[in-house]
This record gives C-alpha cells, structure tokens and sequence, in this order.
C-alpha cells in the first residue's frame, strides 16, 4: 500500500490568509515551509489512486503529485474516487474541482452524504458520479485491493447543517488494509475523544495518522487573542492525545491536519522536541508512506 500525505494542514492551510500568529509569520519570512490542507492519496496497486478527503487545495495537490496526473490518454487518470471522513468544508469544497470526472465514486457515512445532497446535485450536472453509503465497521473493497472499515469517531456535525438534520455519525476513522502485504493503515484527521476501542485500532495498525490540531487545550487563543471557540471545534489536543500514542512504540505514529497556530509546526519548537522523544512525526506535505 502506497499513501500519500497531500496535505497536512487543518482548515485555512498555513499560513491562514488572515493570521499572524508566529508559525504563520515564520512561512511568511521562508522560515518555515507552507502546508495545504489536509487529505491522502492511497493505492493497494500503484496504478488507481483513491483520495481519502478532498480539501480546497485539491487542484494544487494533484498537480504536485506524478503518481495522479492524468494519462495516458487525454482524460485518463488513475483517480478512482473519494473516502469522506466527514462533512467539513476543509474535506468536501475540493470535491467541485473533480466536476468533469465521469464515473467518480465517493464513498461517506449517510449522515455526509445527506449534508452533501445540494452539492450533489450540483456535481450531477457536471457528471454521473456514484455515491456509495459507508456502514461502520463494514469493510468494502476498493479498486486496487485495498479493504476499507469505517469506525465512528464523533457525533460532531458540521456547522453549516443546522441541527434539524438527521442524526447519526458524523466523523469516522478509516482503517485501510492491504491484503496482500497484512499492512494496516489507520487515518483519523478529526478525533473528538478517544472512543473505546480505539485503543485496538492503534495497537493492530502499522502506520496511524492521527489529529494533531491544537497541540494544547488554550492554544487558538492564546495564539491569536481571542479566548474560546477551540473546545466546540472537535479536536482532541495532542496534550491528550501524546500519552496514548506513547503505549504504541511500535507503531508508526504521525500527526496530521495541524492548526496554523500549532507550535509543533516549528522542528526548533519545545513542543516538537517532545513529539521527537516520544518517537512520533510530523511530515511535510508529500510524503510517501508505503505500508
């Protein structure tokens, strides 16, 4: 299995076009290196590509990435489809860059695929895509070879949704499986709590992707000034998160779907440094995992 890291960022990329907080100053001044935001490209056969979310950077990324340029003739590429992890917009708006791609399967949880019902219908006038409902804890096989199990991570729901809208999961983890070489990824960009079971999941995997947001509970407003917002915004600080991940030293651990306010983004940064000792990563956009 092949993954890809497109991008790495949460939602607004670093830096965020209206912030000055010091890592977004810091890639302003060339000190630090920008990030997209966040999404994977992963293959069970190196020849169809699957995108697990589609953020606002989609178009740059694919472009950034040889292994998803199209060919070899004029309208192929080796982009099979889309796993949505949830409804945000970070992880849905680059669907609208793929409008012209026929036969496009996307892949969601129902209570996503009801979120995005405008925007499938806007999409169904642009090409005939096949929406596929995820059940949890229900594998499916994608072209490729990869099996794919959804589990729920969260009952958080978009903001733009209202609360009139079906209940039900709102944010899931994959957990990618490769048949023929046993390696098990396991990708949660967006993880409220530390559900039970979740345990298990980190301890069988050997490559865990993991929201690493905010690194500590304050930090959005300490960063930029303004107090409160962060707690209702579903990510488990790495505060929280590092002491789990540290009962796992076999596996391979990143974070992912950092914050521009995320002092980690710094290698030079006392945060990072812990994050080192404990054995775990923080990698550029583009990296290449193979599992």
């Amino acid at each position: 299995m092949k993954v890809v890291l497109l991008g790495t960022a949460a939602g607004g990329g670093v830096p965020q076009w209206n912030c000055a907080c010091e890592p977004c100053t810091k890639v302003r001044r060339g000190e630090l290196s920008p990030r997209t935001q966040d999404g994977l490209a992963v293959s069970g056969d190196g020849r169809t590509w699957w995108l697990v979310n589609a953020s606002p950077d989609l178009r740059f990324q694919l472009a950034a990435t040889p292994c998803l340029h199209p060919g070899p003739g004029p309208r192929d590429t080796p982009v099979g489809g889309v796993l949505l992890t949830d409804a945000e917009l970070d992880h849905t708006l680059g669907l609208l860059t793929l409008r012209g791609a026929e036969g496009l399967r996307v892949h969601a949880p129902a209570t996503v695929l009801h979120a995005l019902a405008g925007t499938r219908a806007v999409l169904g006038e642009y090409a005939e895509w096949r929406w596929r409902q995820v059940e949890p804890e229900q594998t499916f096989v994608l072209a490729g070879g990869l099996e794919v199990t959804a589990f729920p991570v969260s009952g958080k729901r978009p903001r733009y949704v209202g609360e009139s809208i079906v209940e039900g999961h709102w944010v899931v983890a994959y957990r990618l499986h490769d048949p023929r070489t046993g390696g098990i990824v396991l990708y949660a960009p967006c993880l409220a709590g530390w559900p039970l079971g979740f345990d298990d999941l980190v301890a069988e995997a050997d490559v865990v992707l993991l929201d690493g947001t905010f690194y500590a509970p304050s930090e959005m407003g300490a960063a930029t000034g303004r107090g409160g917002g962060q707690a209702a915004m579903g990510h488990l600080p790495i505060t929280h998160t590092l002491p789990e991940l540290r009962r796992h030293p076999h596996v391979r651990r990143v974070y992912t779907h950092l914050n521009n306010t995320n002092p980690v983004l710094d290698p030079e940064s006392a945060e990072h440094a812990k994050l080192r000792e404990a054995g775990v990563e923080v990698l550029p956009d583009g990296a290449l995992i193979e599992v």
